[in-house]
């Protein structure tokens, strides 16, 4: 169950990632959008960490509070929930 977790976490991070980078590009197109909506439910759903490093790498949504904040806090989330169920299979690991 644990690892079917992880893999979850892996692909919605990697998903919320790509899916940041899209949508900057269209921004600076001035094209359609990803709704606001969406990036946030990828982010919570599983993408906090890939979302986060997304809007880091392609400098996206920046300047909004709310995602520097939320997405950060997502991906501090993800990462103790990934730290913890690693540590629940590898007692020895630190």
């Amino acid at each position: 169950m644990e690892k079917m977790i992880l893999l979850f976490i892996l692909i919605m991070s990697i998903l919320s990632f790509f899916v940041m980078g899209y949508d900057k590009s269209q921004a600076k197109k001035h094209q359609q959008r990803v709704s606001e909506r969406t990036l946030w439910t990828l982010a919570i759903f599983g993408g906090g960490i890939g979302a986060y490093l997304g809007m880091q790498l392609f400098r996206h949504k920046t300047k909004h509070t709310n995602f520097r904040v939320g997405f950060l806090m997502l991906l501090i989330v993800y990462a103790f929930l990934i730290f913890w169920l690693v540590k629940a299979n590898n007692p020895n690991i630190i």
